[in-house]
């Protein structure tokens, strides 16, 4: 069994309604984001790989490319910008391309935050 990540990285504005009066999360403010998406699996006997890269590579950069530099509150799937829905979001692009994908871990640097999502049945917002 092996196990293949890649990473990106992505900057990002949104806003937060909390039940906490924490007024900066209420205003529009970004973070800085990197993303890894975790393959597990056993090497194709042709190809050597357990997910063929120029796919990932590319669903990687598409997916990037719809959070990068954007406002999350504007993406409909996405629910509050949270990394717990961040994580799953992500899940929901990747794993129609990939059917072995076993993790998807957002992480904020700022503040050492992480969530990962395992996947599963429920993957909606």
């Amino acid at each position: 069994m092996h196990e293949l990540s890649k990473e990106f990285r992505f900057d990002a504005a949104h806003t937060l309604q909390r039940t906490m009066d924490v007024a900066p999360s209420r205003r529009i403010h970004g973070h800085s984001y990197r993303a890894e998406v975790v393959v597990r699996g056993h090497p194709d006997p042709k190809s050597g790989m357990i997910v063929d890269l120029g796919l990932l590579d590319r669903t990687l950069e598409q997916t990037r490319n719809a959070l990068d530099h954007r406002f999350l509150d504007e993406i409909n799937d996405l629910g509050p910008a949270t990394l717990e829905n961040l994580s799953s979001w992500i899940w929901r692009r990747i794993a129609p391309i990939c059917p072995n994908l076993c993790r998807v871990t957002v992480r904020r640097d700022s503040d050492a935050s992480a969530c990962s999502f395992y996947g599963g049945d429920d993957v909606s917002p």
